[in-house]
């Protein structure tokens, strides 16, 4: 695994990214569904709501090595600033501070997906050279 994600960390990072942000689509659908078919609870199961802070420990590790391998200098603050931006709303959602746009999350969640598939793309290291 260890091996896997050093190589293919772009790859793990936008599949991540891509399955929290079907998480994310899905959560209002599945529990709406549940509170119309059940009256006594209308709130998220904890392990759905902790499947969030997985989604955001793998991304983290994707967006660390991907930022050592890649050629751009410009790719390793964008990949932080999503992933951060992505950190964030999840955070203030879940604590409840404060109201946000579902649409923050997704763009978060789409920039993280967009700058790993660009950066596996257009920015790879073909020497150790050019990481250092």
């Amino acid at each position: 695994m260890i091996a896997t994600l050093k190589q293919k960390s772009d790859l793990i990072g936008a599949i991540a990214s891509f399955t929290c942000m079907i998480h994310c689509i899905a959560t209002p659908f599945l529990f709406i569904a549940s509170a119309c078919s059940k009256s006594c609870c209308a709130s998220a199961p904890t392990w759905w709501i902790w499947l969030d802070f997985i989604f955001l420990f793998i991304s983290f590790f994707a967006v660390y090595r991907s930022t050592q391998t890649t050629s751009k200098s410009w790719m390793k603050p964008a990949l932080w600033t999503a992933w951060a931006g992505l950190l964030t709303t999840i955070l203030i959602e879940q604590s409840g501070w404060l109201y946000f746009s579902e649409y923050f999350k997704y763009t978060a969640a789409f920039s993280l997906i967009g700058l790993h598939l660009y950066n596996l793309k257009y920015c790879q290291c073909k020497s150790d050279k050019c990481c250092s």
